[in-house]
């Protein structure tokens, strides 16, 4: 099993994450259900950017689209953000696709 490309001190911190990744799938494990299924890899691509309060921080905005409650265009959204940054960071991921 690879956990990455890094080296570690010791084979514990390899089991924990081992661990943790099946930890995640038990049902109630997460507080949400939806969030394994939603999370970068879980479609073949990494995830969306990810923004929070307040909307402005630092010269930073969340994009609008993000804040007009159309759920649709929101999702449209997330998938293009996700294949932009695969494309960027991983492309590898998409040579299957």
């Amino acid at each position: 099993i690879s956990i990455g490309d890094y080296v570690l001190t010791n084979g514990a911190i390899a089991a924990a994450v081992v661990v943790d990744a099946i930890a995640r799938l038990v049902p109630g494990v997460l507080g949400d259900g939806d969030s394994a299924r939603d999370e970068t890899f879980s479609s073949g691509t990494l995830e969306y950017p990810q923004y929070t309060r307040p909307h402005e921080f630092r010269g930073w905005s969340v994009p609008a689209i993000l804040l007009s409650g159309n759920h649709r265009a929101i999702q449209e959204w997330r998938l293009t953000q996700a294949r932009q940054k695969t494309q960027e960071r991983r492309p590898d991921l998409l040579k299957g696709s």
